[in-house]
């Protein structure tokens, strides 16, 4: 069993993936087969009628911030009921996001078991959450100084990790934990690689590290993968693509469709808006962007607003004229994609094959397969 903070679970993490795309229909139906269930915060709003009624064309960004705190509580709850006290639900706030306070303590007020932060360091995670302690905190990296840094932060602040998910960006989906496009191969995040030296850097910090889970992220779609995880001294392991086509996916069928049915040639790296890099299929619209992205990167200036009025990122290259970023309206593309839009969505996705081909199953069946037949029971 996977420990993290205070309650237990299967060693099967579900990533966090938005916009929308895991909310509380799949986080409540991994937590209930006794894993790890992950809300995106992100713009959850999409989900409910009645916000989107009310701010969908709304330039009033205060309205839309709290529309999707609303969204956020009822996701958080609904998916509780489903995990009907098994498992966790977690959620993952983007430290990316000009929301990401505001998500953090939302997530924890509405019942979260855990918090799980990546796409930037989290280090003043611990002071945001001090209400709350029995809430598990659980930071993203990709190297060992990167968890480092964090943990020597949250030291201070009396907090140690609760878990560490470590995401490999030659696999993973979404935004990913290199600097640069050019970097997501390197051999020096290889999981036999940076798990030890993790561990390592909490024992210099004074951490008893074999207390503390290592997660592994990216590339695993087999039970081979998961034995060789834990191998390289992982004590779970974190599936994001692989549920994202799940039966209890809350995505639009046509997003699962696109994503089992992607070749590994229909798969690109690029830069994304929020600085970086990010892994997608090449529909069309992608296809699209990417052959005039030099062009606009070469054009980038910084614009009066937000296209969609409510600044989600921090930093956005759009709109900030940001040559070294992406140059188009992310949440927009996301959006697109959740409600099945293939034509102008941006459809993330882990570089491996899916686990059962184009078929769409349910998620005890990805339990089965990943853990054994003990674990869908």
């Amino acid at each position: 069993m996977l420990t993290i903070g205070r309650r237990e679970a299967l060693p099967l993490v579900q990533g966090g993936m938005g916009v929308g795309v895991s909310a509380h229909r799949l986080a409540g139906a991994v937590a209930r087969q006794g894993g790890v269930g992950t809300i995106s915060s992100v713009d959850l709003r999409r989900h409910h009628a009645d916000l989107m009624r009310a701010t969908g064309r709304s330039r009033d960004r205060a309205a839309i911030e709290q529309a999707n705190l609303v969204a956020l509580d009822r996701e958080i709850r609904a998916a509780r009921e489903l995990a009907g006290g098994r498992g966790m639900i977690a959620v993952n706030v983007m430290r990316a996001v000009s929301q990401y306070a505001g998500y953090v303590r939302q997530s924890c007020a509405s019942g979260a078991d855990a918090i799980v932060v990546g796409a930037g360091l989290a280090l003043d995670l611990p002071e945001l959450t001090s209400e709350w302690p029995q809430v598990a905190l659980v930071p993203i990296v990709s190297e060992a100084r990167a968890a480092s840094l964090i943990t020597r932060r949250w030291l201070r602040r009396g907090r140690a990790p609760d878990a560490i998910v470590v995401e490999h960006p030659r696999y993973a989906g979404g935004h990913l934990g290199a600097a640069h496009v050019a970097d997501v191969a390197d051999a020096r995040f290889d999981f036999a690689r940076v798990l030890p030296e993790i561990r390592a850097a909490l024992h210099e910090l004074g951490l008893d590290a074999e207390r503390i889970p290592l997660i592994a992220a990216g590339g695993v779609n087999s039970r081979a993968r998961v034995e060789q995880a834990l191998a390289a001294g992982a004590d779970a392991v974190q599936v994001g693509t692989a549920f994202a086509v799940a039966e209890e996916g809350d995505a639009h069928p046509n997003f699962k469709r696109v994503l089992a049915g992607a070749r590994p040639e229909d798969i690109v790296v690029f830069m994304s808006v929020a600085g970086l890099p990010a892994r997608a299929v090449r529909t069309p619209w992608l296809a699209g962007y990417l052959d005039k992205e030099a062009v606009l990167q070469r054009r980038a200036n910084k614009r009066r607003g937000c296209t969609l009025a409510f600044d989600c990122l921090a930093q956005c290259g759009l709109r900030d004229g940001n040559p070294k970023m992406g140059q188009f309206c992310i949440d927009h593309h996301l959006a697109a994609a959740l409600r099945g839009d293939v034509d102008h969505g941006l459809f993330f996705r882990g570089s491996e094959s899916v686990p059962f081909g184009g078929e769409i199953r349910p998620v005890r069946d990805l339990f089965e397969l990943l853990l054994g037949p003990q674990a869908s029971s």
